[in-house]
């Protein structure tokens, strides 16, 4: 299964899931002519389209472009009953209701999603082939009961390090949108994301930070902060830059030495993405 982080931030958010013959796009923050740009930048081909896409959740960053791809590809568009009647995702004929913790198959991929506490109806998703699994978990205030049973065992693990505290506190955000991020229904800090990578079991071998605030984050305050969570383990360490392309592979690389790859949150090209997964 190949995973490429399309875009991941607030000006928008897009993962492609894609395994034998099944393309699935999680989130439609961003349009088809940025997806298009972003795959062509990876190497996919011309016209290349995904087969179907899943919402997490109503807010425009994530499923902003969703009625443009249910009008121009006439694809399916999978949302939870609440993000399907808040969203815009287009002719209802297209759109797909889905139980927030049923597992549900799209082609080859089955989809297991989960609550998660944030100001919208969200959900964590776990998207399986069969032989590997990855796990997108982002825009949630808190780490909730039974999360990380639910991504244990993934080969990779997507998660939101939305914020550094301290640059939330200090920063030119207004005291309302400050306590909304901070809040448990807001976003996950520098700190929370790793105090789930200190719990989590073994078994993950990439890592993966989503959703970085340009405003009250840098990409080397969470990733020094995940690297001290993740001390010791045979694990990957990447931050997804605000648009892509990022490409991951959800088999474990041969001979992945002890310890934590560097890694930088830049938009990278493929070939410099690629050294990223040697061990340094």
């Amino acid at each position: 299964m190949k995973i490429t982080i399309i875009a991941s931030g607030s000006g928008g958010n897009a993962t492609l899931f894609a395994s034998r013959g099944t393309r699935v796009l999680v989130d439609a923050g961003v349009g088809p002519r940025v997806l298009e740009q972003c795959l062509a930048a990876a190497g996919g081909e011309p016209g290349w389209a995904p087969d179907a896409i899943v919402i997490t959740h109503a807010h425009a960053d994530h499923v902003g472009a969703a009625a443009r791809y249910n009008k121009k590809l006439k694809i399916p568009i999978y949302a939870s009953e609440a993000t399907a009647r808040a969203a815009a995702l287009g002719d209802p004929a297209r759109v797909r209701v889905f139980s927030p913790r049923e597992p549900f198959e799209i082609g080859a991929l089955t989809v297991s999603p989960r609550p998660l506490p944030h100001d919208a109806a969200q959900v964590a998703l776990v998207v399986g082939d069969g032989a590997r699994r990855a796990a997108l978990v982002t825009d949630l205030g808190e780490v909730p009961p039974g999360l990380l049973e639910h991504v244990a065992g993934c080969d990779v693990l997507l998660l939101e390090s939305n914020h550094d505290a301290d640059m939330l506190a200090g920063g030119p955000y207004p005291q309302h949108l400050k306590r909304r991020i901070s809040s448990s229904r807001g976003h996950l800090s520098n700190a929370q994301a790793c105090a789930l990578l200190a719990a989590l079991p073994g078994g993950t071998h990439t890592v993966a930070l989503m959703h970085l605030s340009e405003i009250n984050n840098r990409p080397e305050l969470a990733l020094e902060a995940a690297r001290d969570a993740l001390s010791g383990r045979r694990t990957r360490l990447l931050a997804a830059p605000p648009r892509g392309p990022l490409v991951l592979d959800a088999a474990p690389p041969a001979g992945l030495p002890p310890g934590l790859a560097r890694a930088s949150a830049g938009a990278l090209a493929p070939a410099r993405q690629l050294d990223l997964f040697r061990g340094m």
